[in-house]
């Protein structure tokens, strides 16, 4: 499989930006992450959820919302500005991800370790578009924690998908994913492709 060329642009008399896009199931923490590490108020799409929704909550009981086109944040992460959008997770709002992930330089996949089974159609999905990842496990309260080792055999990932615990509330915990992310992109990539020229 080979990765797609890095392209960080330097828009007209701006900062180098990168686009990253952030997927994984229903309820798994996609919109909290992206407003805990936006330098700016995010954008995002949510909509209550009806009395008939089909989706299971058993896991996030209080969760009466979700996303129905995309999360949208930035911020500065070592003088490259970082777009971060997120993917809705209800399957029937899945006909969106390939507008979302055009022209994305890498993605994360967020995981629940109490259900990770609902991970595979993201993991499949970001393999398919031939985008590198890195797997972020959000730690719910109450949830048990695993090695690392060991969701790597439940997901049957690549030895080098890095893997990540995080908080999705807390900003210094979401910023340093994203750094990893970054740093596997890059490792990813051929080097001359690494940076476009301003």
């Amino acid at each position: 499989m080979t990765a797609p060329a890095l392209t960080v642009r330097r828009p007209a008399g701006g900062p180098p930006s990168l686009k990253i896009v952030l997927t994984g199931p229903f309820g798994v923490g996609k919109t909290t992450l992206v407003g805990a590490v936006s330098d700016i108020a995010p954008v995002t799409t949510e909509a209550r959820m009806s009395a008939g929704n089909a989706d299971d909550t058993s896991h996030t009981p209080a969760k009466t919302t979700t996303t129905v086109a995309m999360d949208f944040g930035r911020l500065d992460v070592d003088g490259v500005t970082v777009y971060v959008y997120g993917t809705p997770g209800q399957h029937r709002f899945w006909f969106m991800w390939d507008a979302i992930v055009r022209g994305a330089a890498g993605s994360v996949v967020l995981v629940d370790t109490r259900r990770l089974q609902d991970s595979f159609r993201h993991l499949d999905y970001v393999d398919n578009v031939r985008l590198p990842y890195v797997v972020a496990v959000n730690q719910f309260p109450g949830a048990r924690s695993y090695p690392a080792s060991a969701i790597r055999e439940a997901l049957a990932l690549a030895a080098n998908v890095p893997i990540v615990d995080i908080d999705a509330r807390d900003r210094d915990s979401v910023r340093r994913l994203l750094i990893a992310l970054i740093e596997h992109v890059i490792t990813q990539t051929t080097p001359r492709s690494a940076v476009a020229q301003p």
